[in-house]
């Protein structure tokens, strides 16, 4: 159900590109944030974690770039009907992304204290959840661009194989800290690092019903029950 009508006021459309680049740009620095926060935990690369932290700062400067644009946009066309919740949607999802790229700074913060750490199971399993988090991100965000319903519904479908990753890596790591307890330190940094792509996934379901609603006028027919920011 995608919505391709153009609007009357060429300079509307001019400005909600600019802001849906904006938007894509953030999106990108993020996922690579998480691929690149993964990269150096699994592999204990202390310095690498240092630079997703320290780039997390671009992702912030563009969040407050785009911010003052949707506000400007705001202001000199004053949009209504669709054309408003698409502005507004562009400044919610624009939050949204950088909360993405804060999880991302959170894993890479974990990689020193896990740098000495024995592989355990749920290091193997963290992949792959961050894997199908990452892609939710990447489709949303394409179904912003797009302004495609179905696409953002298809994403909300998909949240429940991150849950059900964390609730296994769950289990496995309070097995593991229960059969030792000097494996407690460890087990508590790795269920944050899959709590935050829990949380990833959340929020791309979050954004996939903002853009839902900014391009049909109305809620999901069975929307997802939204969890605490």
């Amino acid at each position: 159900m995608q919505q391709q009508t153009g609007h009357t006021l060429k300079a509307f459309d001019e400005d909600m590109e600019r802001l849906r680049g904006l938007i894509s740009e953030m999106g990108n620095l993020a996922q690579s944030a998480i691929k690149e926060a993964m990269r150096c935990l699994a592999e204990r690369d202390i310095e690498g974690a240092l630079r997703v932290v320290t780039k997390d700062k671009e992702i912030d400067a563009l969040e407050v770039e785009t911010d003052r644009r949707v506000i400007q946009l705001i202001a000199l066309r004053a949009p209504m009907a669709g054309d408003l919740r698409e502005a507004v949607a562009a400044l919610k999802i624009s939050g949204v992304v950088e909360r993405i790229g804060d999880y991302a700074k959170n894993i890479a913060k974990r990689v020193p204290q896990l740098s000495d750490s024995g592989a355990v199971e749920p290091l193997s399993l963290l992949p792959e959840m961050a894997r199908i988090a990452t892609e939710m991100v990447t489709d949303v965000l394409r179904a912003f661009v797009d302004r495609d319903a179905e696409a953002a519904v298809r994403v909300c479908e998909r949240d429940q194989a991150v849950d059900d990753f964390y609730d296994s890596i769950f289990r496995t790591l309070l097995t593991h800290m229960m059969e030792n307890p000097h494996n407690i330190g460890q087990s508590a940094h790795l269920l944050f690092v899959a709590k935050n792509l829990e949380r990833v996934g959340d929020h791309a379901t979050n954004i996939a019903e903002m853009v839902y609603y900014a391009a049909v006028g109305d809620y999901m027919a069975e929307p997802n029950v939204r969890k605490k920011r």
